[in-house]
């Protein structure tokens, strides 16, 4: 695998991507040993080095020399700035492997931007340029095992008149009638449904556009959002919906070499959202609760290898 970037475990910290000539001087000097845990892409999760085949004696080599005098970089000390936008491979709480998205939200810029983005949707005109801004901006931050350098591809241009709909709905459900609310409900699930589309259908790695899209029917997503406003009445049963609805999401996006799957179960939801909801009421807290709880959420999100077929 000579044209691969590994990834490896030291000191507790993703170290990576190196290519694989200089990951190979690591092992040779020792920085990387038989015990120390290493992806790359095409494996399903991370394993120690000793247990790939032929990465030992392969790698049974004089180091290459530094160059104009530097020396070549220690594998254990390597910074965090290495890591950049390419740290794609996943590293989750409790250890390394289980395939599990991952997301890196400085704190003040998420914030900023999560306000920067309810502007635009109230003040209606802006709405476009908010939404593909953020959507942007969080892509580019989203890690997915064997998915390096992701970027979202879409314009403002593409579907700017569903954002400026959303924008007049939030409206619209404040002032109408009981009526008129209600058909603001089915409205806003059509929105969200096609906005949805694009963003699935705008997702590039390493400057290429993936072959990713979500093929969910309208009426489908627009049952479940009904569904979820319904379950309201019962006070908890709201978050077992949600996570029903994230599943059914996940089993229409297709593209994909492996399965897509949501771990986050109805509990994890509910409790989590009742702590979000009031801390919030605290005001100060809200910065670190969003973060916290978006991180929760796209933790929830993993890649499996769908049944019969090796993991891409």
């Amino acid at each position: 695998m000579p044209d691969r970037s590994w990834f490896f475990a030291a000191a507790g910290q993703q170290q990576g991507p190196y290519p694989d000539a200089q990951f190979r001087d690591f092992i040779a000097r020792g920085a990387v040993t038989a015990q120390t845990l290493v992806w790359t892409e095409g494996m399903s999760g991370w394993q120690k080095a000793g247990d790939i085949p032929g990465l030992f004696s392969r790698a049974a080599r004089p180091p290459a020399p530094p160059r104009n005098g530097t020396p070549a970089p220690a594998a254990a000390g390597a910074p965090m700035a290495a890591m950049g936008r390419g740290g794609a491979a996943p590293m989750v709480e409790g250890g390394y492997g289980d395939g599990s998205l991952s997301i890196d939200l400085p704190l003040w810029g998420f914030f900023g931007r999560c306000i920067l983005f309810g502007l635009g949707i109230l003040l209606v005109i802006p709405a476009p340029w908010a939404a593909t801004y953020f959507y942007r901006w969080i892509v580019e931050r989203l890690r997915v095992p064997g998915r390096p350098n992701l970027s979202f591809t879409g314009q403002v241009g593409d579907i700017w008149y569903v954002f400026v709909a959303i924008g007049l709905c939030s409206y619209s459900r404040a002032t109408g009638s009981t009526a008129v609310q209600l058909v603001v409900i089915l409205l806003q699930a059509f929105l969200a449904w096609m906005a949805l589309k694009w963003v699935a259908g705008n997702i590039a790695a390493n400057g290429q556009r993936l072959p990713v899209a979500f093929t969910g029917s309208a009426l489908g997503y627009i049952g479940w959002y009904v569904l979820m406003f319904v379950s309201l009445i019962s006070i908890i049963g709201w978050a077992w919906v949600i996570s029903a609805w994230m599943r059914w999401i996940c089993r229409n996006v297709d593209g994909t070499h492996r399965e897509i799957v949501f771990n986050g179960s109805g509990l994890d939801i509910l409790w989590r959202t009742l702590a979000f909801s009031f801390g919030s009421i605290l005001i100060i807290p809200i910065p670190w609760l969003l973060r916290w709880y978006t991180q929760w959420y796209a933790s929830q999100f993993a890649l499996e290898p769908r049944e019969g077929q090796a993991a891409a």
